[in-house]
């Protein structure tokens, strides 16, 4: 995913697209949540989680100023 890309996300993402922004599959992505190692902040909503962009940016380094 291009840094254009990644600022371009709203403010919360899907796990699968998340993952697309760390260069995982999603596979992998929920194993990561499983173990409370996934690096960004979930935002559970009942059965579903979403990924908090601005702590992916953080993550990867990536400003959007």
């Amino acid at each position: 995913m291009s840094v254009k890309e990644l600022l371009s996300l709203p403010a919360a993402v899907s796990v699968a697209t998340a993952a697309r922004a760390f260069g995982i599959g999603s596979d992998k992505a929920y194993d990561l949540i499983k173990a409370d190692e996934f690096p960004a902040k979930l935002i559970p909503l009942g059965r579903t989680q979403k990924v908090a962009t601005a702590s992916i940016w953080d993550v990867l380094g990536v400003s959007p100023m």
